[in-house]
């Protein structure tokens, strides 16, 4: 299922970024970032496409309510549509799409429906996961597989997709990438955020011709509903401000990166957790 509101539209304001990339491109059209995983109004994604929203962008995103529906939190009634009017009250021309990402053939058909309704993507910022505690002792083969299906070999398929399509001013193009330092206890999500992290770096050399970087962020714990109280104290006597992190911190760091101010940031995993210890 695809929504979407009106197509590119010019930038309103007096902010109009450098054509370095980022928040504008030459003749001041919005770019468009397609952001994935961005199933719930309090999630990381629809923090980021907020922010990027807020910065000049449109917005393809993505999310997946099969996923939401195996989870503890359930499916976010009408999240699509209210992630929707929120960008759109911040500018921003958008499409929603619903995509199974453990689906080889998913990433392909999400760059045409992006492309098909808001044209050519220039930076792709990827926050969907799958995500489902377990350990070496009790992990199926089943849940291994789908792991690294959705987080790794679909964060090679969307990178490869990009790389094949992209055709923006050399400098201006922006791969970035959530991750997970979880192993003990959570071993097919950390193994397999440890996969995308490779892939996503070696995107900052391999496509280096096309003046794209590619960087990696690890957000840390950010409560997004899913912590106890239990886990919210201990995260917020390990962080040195003594307070839990949130999308919108997240979505600064991932809005500056893709940014013209953030282009010398290239080819780094970089850690975005408050401290924490």
């Amino acid at each position: 299922m695809t929504t979407s509101r009106e197509g590119p539209r010019p930038l309103q304001g007096p902010d109009l970024p450098d054509s370095g990339g980022g928040h504008a491109l030459s003749g001041h059209v919005r770019p468009l970032a397609l952001v994935t995983g961005v199933g719930r109004t309090v999630g990381i994604g629809a923090g980021v496409a907020r922010e990027l929203a807020r910065s000049g962008w449109d917005i393809a995103f993505t999310s997946w309510r099969s996923y939401d529906e195996r989870m503890p939190w359930g499916v976010e009634p009408g999240a699509a549509d209210s992630i929707g009017d929120a960008l759109g009250e911040l500018g921003a021309a958008t499409v929603a799409i619903e995509a199974d990402l453990a689906d080889p053939d998913t990433p392909a058909r999400i760059f045409d429906e992006a492309e098909a309704r808001l044209g050519g993507v220039t930076a792709l910022v990827m926050c969907h996961c799958e995500s489902v505690d377990s350990g070496l002792l009790d992990t199926t083969v089943e849940s291994f597989d789908r792991h690294f299906a959705v987080n790794a070999r679909a964060t090679w398929l969307l990178i490869r997709e990009y790389g094949r399509r992209f055709g923006g001013v050399p400098g201006s193009g922006r791969i970035v990438a959530l991750t997970s330092d979880h192993t003990a206890g959570n071993l097919p999500y950390g193994a397999s955020k440890g996969a995308q992290d490779r892939i996503t770096l070696a995107a900052a050399h391999e496509l280096a011709h096309l003046g794209v970087t590619a960087n990696v962020v690890n957000p840390g714990p950010v409560d997004t509903g899913w912590m106890s109280e239990q886990v919210r104290e201990v995260c917020r006597e390990r962080t040195p401000l003594g307070r839990l992190g949130t999308p919108r911190d997240t979505a600064h760091l991932v809005d500056f990166l893709c940014s013209p101010r953030g282009q010398w940031i290239n080819g780094q995993l970089l850690m975005s957790n408050g401290g924490l210890a």
